[in-house]
């Protein structure tokens, strides 16, 4: 039987929002974010909060824990944001900035647990992490608990892996024409970001899908991230009964575009919640 998730305690205090059976989306922006500094655009002006993203990250709710997909810049804000005080265990798509540079803020979550953080990742993210974060890993010794993250690091690949109750199924894709990243499957749900290329031996993990969620990053062509209408293209391939586009540029306002998709295609947002099947 599954155990709950420590998320209230006299003795820890933790105050958390449960999101066990769904996946929350807690940033849906490109590595610029939206609204982008400096940027005039109808987008990075609107006061609509659903073009307001951050960078790219979401939550899945497993039975036993919070997986957190990547540790962007804004992690702090978003999971203030979203109500989320524990994070259980992290797996990385791969070691971009936008992707990467908010592993410090998973420090806390070390005393919450009582143990280091379960990190899942590919060597090549591992090998950025000690060199990026090198101090998590050094011998001298601390000047007082906490000073530095305590890191459990777990290497993954392609092959199917089970953690808090739930099995995980990572998805090779293509970033680009030399850099390769993972995509995540759990039950009939696939978050795959960061991808302009889904390589042969992946589509076989797509089958069946209640809920794709791809990279659509803008409407002109990109040498790493999919368009709009590339990302269409390959989502109506997958045939998933729903689509949900991430990693969005300030060059897709929300509601205009969600106006032209076709039906069972939308874009994401920040703190959006749904349904793990």
């Amino acid at each position: 039987m599954s155990q709950p998730l420590p998320i209230s305690s006299e003795k820890k205090n933790i105050v958390t929002r449960d999101v066990r059976g769904k996946l929350l989306f807690l940033g849906t922006g490109t590595s610029m974010g939206v609204p982008v500094v400096g940027c005039g655009c109808d987008t990075c002006r609107s006061t609509n909060p659903k073009n307001k993203r951050m960078r790219c990250s979401v939550i899945f709710g497993l039975p036993e824990g919070h997986l957190l997909i990547d540790t962007p810049p804004d992690l702090r804000s978003q999971l203030l944001a979203t109500g989320i005080g524990i994070i259980h265990g992290v797996a990385y798509t791969h070691s971009h900035a936008d992707h990467l540079f908010g592993l410090d803020d998973v420090r806390l979550f070390q005393f919450y647990l009582g143990h280091a953080v379960p990190i899942y990742c590919e060597p090549s993210v591992e090998n950025r992490i000690r060199k990026a974060y090198d101090y998590a890993f050094s011998d001298d010794k601390q000047t007082h608990v906490g000073a530095r993250p305590a890191l459990d690091m777990n290497t993954i690949g392609t092959e199917p892996f089970e953690i808090f109750g739930s099995q995980i199924i990572p998805i090779r894709l293509d970033h680009g024409p030399k850099f390769k990243v993972l995509g995540f499957r759990v039950g009939n749900v696939a978050y795959c970001t960061d991808t302009n290329h889904i390589p042969d031996e992946s589509w076989s993990k797509l089958e069946g899908l209640d809920v794709l969620i791809l990279d659509a990053l803008r409407p002109e062509p990109h040498p790493t991230h999919f368009s709009i209408d590339e990302a269409i293209e390959v989502a109506q391939k997958v045939g998933a009964k729903q689509t949900y586009f991430t990693h969005i540029s300030c060059h897709l306002e929300h509601e205009r575009t969600n106006q032209w998709l076709p039906e069972g295609f939308e874009l994401a947002y920040d703190g959006l919640e749904i349904p793990l099947t």
